[in-house]
């Protein structure tokens, strides 16, 4: 489980987060949804921990976040908005590389590994190397090395951004099975029709702010309209409260 509890951040004189909280349950996938430029990525990066909140905290499975980063990364899998692979690995190299950063032995990296491989459909390009892999391709190879420690907080931004319809559904059909683990899953997106599709909970984000929060049920019933993609931004042109 993983609480925000007003965060923010600025850069320079440029507030990009203010004061934003949410909460991302086991067993639910939970989506911050917001347009370009929200404040979305600032905000996930604070919440694993790459950079640090001027006010509020984060808790991962109630570790602190600023009091103790490296064990609440430890609990989270992050796929960062740059997939950054090692081009010259294979995708299996990749996945078996972060295992051991994670101090996995190598029995159990060469089974995650293989499993995972198996999960994201990379069987026919798992042993080849990662350069001119296409956009699909490229985030299966980051989910997979990000999770192979089968982490309890799944973490992704943009998860889906510039893949093929193929490719989305796997991803998606990926999420569902963790989530049916129990996992927690938070993710950032700006695709209406991606959150609608798998997302038990929603927070809106405009301007670095949030706007509301609840379900897609929810969302529809105090905007007063009949589709996600009217009542986004019904709420955010509206300024919504949470």
């Amino acid at each position: 489980m993983i609480h925000v509890d007003q965060i923010s951040k600025s850069f320079g004189e440029v507030q990009a987060v203010k004061n934003v909280s949410l909460t991302a349950e086991d067993g639910k996938i939970t989506a911050l949804l917001g347009a370009n430029g929200a404040g979305k990525t600032t905000s996930m990066r604070m919440i694993y921990a790459l950079i640090t909140p001027e006010t509020g905290h984060v808790t991962v499975d109630g570790i602190d976040s600023k009091n103790d980063p490296v064990a609440a990364r430890a609990r989270m899998g992050v796929l960062p908005d740059a997939r950054g692979l090692y081009k010259r690995l294979t995708a299996r190299e990749n996945i078996a590389y972060f295992g051991r950063l994670q101090g996995m032995s190598e029995s159990d990296i060469q089974r995650r590994a293989d499993e995972l491989i198996e999960r994201l459909g990379m069987s026919k390009f798992a042993d080849r190397q990662t350069d001119g892999f296409s956009q699909g391709q490229r985030v299966k190879v980051a989910i997979a090395r990000a999770l192979v420690h089968d982490p309890q907080n799944i973490l992704l931004d943009e998860p889906t951004n510039g893949l093929d319809v193929m490719s989305t559904r796997a991803i998606r059909a990926f999420l569902r099975e963790e989530k049916a683990r129990g996992k927690c899953i938070l993710f950032s997106s700006h695709v209406m029709q991606e959150v609608s599709a798998v997302c038990d909970e929603i927070t809106v984000v405009d301007a670095g702010v949030v706007r509301a929060v609840g379900s897609e049920a929810q969302l529809l019933e105090m905007s007063g309209q009949h589709n996600l993609e009217d009542a986004f931004v019904h709420l955010v042109t509206q300024g919504g409260d949470a």
